[in-house]
This record gives C-alpha cells, structure tokens and sequence, in this order.
C-alpha cells in the first residue's frame, strides 16, 4: 500500500490517478498506524514552504516523516514535497526543513539568467549524472526523457545527492536521493508515460541504491 501524506496541502487527485493506473492501493492519511502499514510514503506539496512545513507540524506529520525515514521505509517528495525534504527553504523568510536532504531551497532567480520567465513552467528533459550509477527511480528511462516542471524555487547544494538535473538557462535539481529518501522537482503524475515509470521504479523500490 502506498501513502500519501495528508496534510492540508496540494489537490491529489492526479496523483492517486496515476498511482491507480499502474495498479497501486494508495491511502491519503494522516494516520500513524497507517503510516506504519504502508510499504512507500509520498510527501505532496503545493504553494509556501512556510506554511507546508507549519502544517506538517501542526498534523504531527513532520516527525511522521522523520520516524519513517530512520526506519527504512521508502520516501518521495513530490515538488514542494521534495523542497521540504533539503534542510532549509529561504522563501519569504528562512524555514527549518525536515533535513532529509543536504542543501536549501533558494529562488530560482537567483539561480538562472534574468531573461527567463519565472516560474520554471512546462516540459524539460532529464540529466543524469554521468559518474555514478543511475537511481533505482530512473530504470529503463533514456536521457533526455521529458518531465512536467513548475516551481519558482529550487534546490542548491545537494552535491552527490543530485540524482537528476534539468537546464533552463542552468542547470537545475530535477531529483535528489539520500538512501531510501528521494525526491523529485518535477510532477511525475503530470508527466505522461514517463512519470508513469518513475512511479511504478518508487513502488517497486526497496529503499537501496
């Protein structure tokens, strides 16, 4: 059974759509035990990192995630879900994230050139890293492979972390891992037959490099 954390942020139902097509039981919880049933956690997130990470400790759910994630169990943060993973967000402010992932989430302008629209909106192809191995969640992918971006903040100084870049104008973090914790920028229940694959890889997935 796959989980998706419940906490007051972000429509799911494309999400849980596409979790239905590739065959997978899915529960929106914010339930412990169901938390501890569940064989795979996804983090949704959508809008401030400010007010995500208020709800997540307002629902109990930021320690949820932590508790799940030194057991073992497999973790995917979907887009704002993934920012809240990194260690601190500067937006509109400065918050303390989970600390899953090195690294902070900062605006993407101050990341790319200045002649580009912000947000970062619509199809990129992926980057993997060309020496090390590639993430369980890219198997059987090609680079170059289109994903679905929106967001106007992005993650910086996840080093070896970095699983997956995308360019636009610079490279960008598409993707990070740390162990069984992963994430993703982009919305792979909005990205077609690619992010169809991307979730059935986190599914199928142990929580092993």
């Amino acid at each position: 059974m796959i989980a998706i954390v419940d906490y007051g942020v972000g429509n799911l139902f494309s999400l849980k759509s596409s979790l239905h097509a590739i065959g997978q039981e899915t529960r929106v919880t914010r339930d412990l035990a169901e938390l501890d049933r569940a064989d795979h956690i996804i983090l949704p997130g959508v809008g401030a990192f400010g007010d995500a990470v208020r709800k997540l400790r307002d629902t109990g759910m930021f320690q949820a995630v932590l508790d799940q994630a030194a057991r073992g169990k497999p973790i995917l943060g979907i887009c704002l879900g993934m920012q809240l993973l990194f260690e601190k967000s500067f937006e509109y402010g400065e918050h303390r994230g989970l600390g899953l992932i090195q690294g902070e989430v900062r605006d993407i302008r101050t990341v790319i050139p200045g002649n580009l629209a912000v947000p970062h909106m619509g199809w990129n192809g992926l980057r993997f890293p060309a020496d090390r191995a590639r993430s369980p969640l890219f198997a059987g992918l090609e680079e170059g492979e289109h994903v679905y971006f929106v967001h106007s903040f992005a993650g910086v100084g996840c080093g070896a972390q970095c699983i997956a870049a995308a360019e636009y104008g610079a490279e960008l973090t598409a993707a990070v891992q740390n162990g069984n914790v992963c994430g993703t920028q982009f919305h792979p229940e909005k990205s077609g037959e690619t992010g169809l694959k991307i979730l059935k890889n986190f599914c199928g997935w142990e929580g092993r490099a």
